[in-house]
């Protein structure tokens, strides 16, 4: 399996384009907290070595990686939150989630690659949709990096808010013990209600 690599923008920039952000976002699984998304605009004379699918990558070099992401990059970072995804629908609101990080680079991308098979409809600027973008492309890489780790961070504070629930490890994915959890503790705030084992604790009694 190669590692991804600069292709797809370099193909944009020949194309015309001068401003390509790569695109991703985490947290569609879970049954707590947001989903977000990241924007990231490499510099492509100092692309930061190494870059990955965060799920590829160790916390430690994450985190390391991140830092070289923040200090080279433009970077953008927008969260969907727990309501809009009950809302809307867990894909609608990751796209929300995309939408309104790339809305919040400092400058709009002529092309935004986009992880995933589809284009969220509400995007303002060109996009293109890349399956599995985070293993081919280092700007969905990177933003693929900098979106687990804010999200990390996020359910490590909700964590300490609501403990017992082990968000500080499991990120509120559905974990057997964070399912333990539910049954034992209940639904709190940041569960969503329209997840089928949240929902199902919620009306097991009605």
């Amino acid at each position: 399996m190669s590692n991804p690599d600069y292709s797809f923008e370099t193909a944009a920039l020949a194309g015309g384009a001068r401003i390509i952000a790569g695109v991703d976002e985490v947290g569609r699984g879970p049954l707590a907290g947001p989903v977000t998304a990241a924007a990231v605009v490499l510099d492509a004379a100092n692309i930061p070595e190494g870059l990955n699918d965060s799920k590829k990558l160790t916390r430690v070099r994450r985190l390391a990686l991140r830092d070289l992401i923040v200090a080279t990059a433009e970077v953008s970072i927008a969260h969907a939150s727990v309501e809009e995804i009950d809302a809307l629908n867990i894909l609608r609101a990751s796209h929300l989630a995309m939408e309104r990080a790339i809305a919040g680079l400092p400058r709009q991308p002529d092309l935004a690659l986009i992880d995933g098979n589809m284009i969220p409809r509400g995007l303002t600027v060109p996009a293109r949709a890349i399956i599995g973008g985070d293993a081919l492309s280092v700007s969905i890489s990177a933003a693929s990096i900098v979106a687990k780790i804010c999200r990390d961070h996020v359910m490590w504070d909700l964590a300490q808010h609501c403990p017992g629930y082990g968000w500080e490890t499991n990120a509120g994915y559905p974990s057997k013990s964070h399912k333990q959890a539910l049954r034992d503790m209940g639904v709190t705030p940041h569960h969503r209600r329209s997840f089928k084992p949240v929902h199902n604790i919620l009306y097991q009694d009605k």
